[in-house]
């Protein structure tokens, strides 16, 4: 890992590979790694890929009381710049949909193109806020629940049905000693206040969204919502759950790849 100071804040990031820089956000709750570096077999013989941990993330530290929307866009573009000189493509996933298009709308010199996976411009919804505040009170009440949750509502019905009992257990072992949960819980209050319908609607880049058919998190009309507020957006769909990148993984690289092989020279 390497860091780099942004103002206050001192921010973790990744690089790994060679050639046209990549940068990949992560969602709520993830980091650099989960999210992450299961793909990089299949992207760092074709770029030069770059995962940043915003706050509440890896081993990021700021001083901030609450986590804006331009304080972790403005770590994610300092680490991109740290690892190397732009224009980026960027990847955004669930939260880290909504922070790559802040940034791309206030940083266009900075960025090539845009995919943004499982996104939503807006936490004022009354789904999305019943199910953040739900996260927040298992968080405080019960964490075997709460994990119990993310693997039903993150996965598609047949991708937890394949599980063995043995699987599923160890996956949910493996969230309950392994996340960060304060840093979370401040992720989630991001989520609650995200607004980057007016950025959305500025962003001139060529831009891939990709909803999820089986997305019970953030349901899949929120993907379709932000691809009709980009001027630039096509749209594509996995039959996944909202956990796209582990549920298939070889499916999300094949959208970005085949996106990426479009762009203007």
């Amino acid at each position: 890992m390497a860091y780099v100071k942004i103002g206050e804040d001192q921010v973790e990031y990744e690089s790994d590979g060679h050639g046209p820089r990549l940068v990949l956000i992560h969602g709520t709750g993830a980091d650099a790694q989960t999210n992450w570096a299961h793909l990089l077999p299949a992207l760092t013989p074709a770029w030069q890929v770059i995962r940043p941990n915003y706050s509440g993330s890896g081993g990021t530290r700021d001083t901030a009381p609450a986590l804006s929307m331009a304080q972790v866009a403005g770590q994610v573009l300092g680490a991109a710049r740290a690892a190397g000189p732009g224009p980026y493509v960027l990847a955004g996933y669930s939260l880290g949909a909504a922070i790559a298009t802040y940034l791309v709308a206030e940083y266009p010199e900075e960025v090539r193109a845009v995919v943004l996976l499982a996104g939503f411009a807006s936490g004022d919804d009354t789904r999305l806020k019943l199910e953040f505040e739900l996260w927040r009170k298992l968080i405080h009440t019960d964490r075997r629940s709460f994990s119990q949750n993310i693997l039903l509502s993150g996965f598609s019905p047949p991708f937890v049905s394949a599980m063995s009992q043995q699987q599923i257990e160890d996956i949910l072992q493996m969230m309950l000693t392994g996340n960060d949960w304060e840093g979370m819980l401040r992720q989630i209050e991001l989520d609650l206040i995200v607004d980057v319908t007016e950025q959305a609607r500025r962003i001139t880049q060529p831009t891939l969204v990709i909803g999820c058919t089986y997305d019970h998190m953030v349901p899949i009309q929120h993907a379709q919502a932000l691809a009709a507020l980009i001027p630039t957006a096509t749209y594509a769909q996995m039959n996944t759950g909202h956990l796209a990148p582990i549920e298939q993984p070889e499916t999300f690289v094949r959208l970005l790849t085949e996106f990426a092989a479009g762009l203007p020279a």
